[in-house]
């Protein structure tokens, strides 16, 4: 069995898929991968569509999006195999905002800040809107009200909280280690508290399950076995196995980054979708109006 995967973007919360590879686990399942590289978030989308790639992976909200956009055939996306069932992402601020952290940061306080948001994938601020909505707070006057700041990087938004051009930041790791380690920031709401947000999930097309399903089921079962070792696996063990694809950052910095995803619950301990998780996402996603209608968990979710 052999299937050709196109990595998503890379970033320190797909640690799973990272640990699927370094772990050669694929190949326990006699199934051989041809690793395509990273591209730019949700850059393969296309090719699987099109079945040039058999696969790749990321949030469903890609899979949401295409159910909403385009026709029900062969090429529309399904998801299975969750790797990362909570939200990766945090609200940060200077330290001199936060000289009184006696109590648990309220998000309504946002409402006298001015927040910039992550640019590169939209996921994170839909559902930072929605929790501001479980709150009474609307966003779309924030946005009106100029408080809102989208275009950035995250490399950018950590510069512009360092300036004092904004007052909170939206990051994930290990730049929140970063910012933390340096006294520069602390963080004030990790968005994995909300609860189940499924994040990240294999993706292929309901053409590519009909071709590969028991390819795919084969990485379903190395996924379930990398999942396995990382809840066994010390931070430092972990760190060491992911640590070539970070090579710029400490050990120390990217054990301190496991010891946050682990505590927090990011990293899901089965591959089964979190239908929850899902609803979560869908409910934030139509909130915000990135997608017109809300397709059920049955139609976009399989079970391999």
């Amino acid at each position: 069995m052999r299937l050709r995967i196109a990595e998503n973007f890379e970033a320190f919360f797909y640690a799973p898929l990272y640990a699927l590879q370094a772990l050669r686990l694929a190949e326990s399942q006699a199934l051989i991968i041809d690793w395509l590289p990273p591209g730019g978030p949700g850059g393969a989308i296309d090719a699987v569509r099109a079945g040039s790639v058999d696969l790749t992976w990321g949030g469903p909200m890609r899979v949401l999006r295409d159910r909403d956009t385009t026709p029900h055939d062969g090429a529309s996306l399904v998801c299975f195999g969750e790797v990362a069932g909570r939200d990766p992402f945090a609200l940060l601020a200077g330290p001199q905002l936060l000289a009184d952290d006696s109590q648990p940061f309220d998000l309504r306080r946002l409402t006298e800040r001015r927040v910039s948001v992550v640019s590169e994938v939209p996921t994170p601020w839909f559902c930072l809107q929605q929790d501001l909505r479980d709150l009474g707070v609307d966003p779309n006057q924030m946005l009106a009200n100029q408080q809102v700041l989208s275009g950035l990087s995250m490399s950018q938004q950590m510069d512009a909280l360092q300036s004092g051009s904004v007052d909170v930041i939206q990051l994930f790791e290990p730049h929140i280690s970063s910012l933390e380690r340096q006294g520069l920031a602390k963080v004030l709401v990790q968005a994995s508290t909300r609860g189940p947000c499924c994040y990240t999930t294999f993706i292929t097309s309901r053409d590519g399950l009909s071709r590969h399903r028991p390819a795919l089921a084969a990485l379903e079962r190395a996924l379930a076995l990398a999942q396995q070792w990382i809840a066994t696996a010390s931070d430092e063990a972990l760190a060491r196995l992911i640590a070539p694809r970070f090579p710029a950052v400490p050990l120390d910095m990217l054990c301190n980054a496991v010891s946050r995803y682990r505590l927090a619950g990011v990293w899901s301990d089965t591959p089964t979708v979190s239908r929850t998780g899902i609803d979560r996402l869908r409910n934030s996603l139509l909130a915000g109006g990135f997608v017109s209608r809300a397709a059920s968990f049955d139609d976009i979710v399989v079970s391999i």
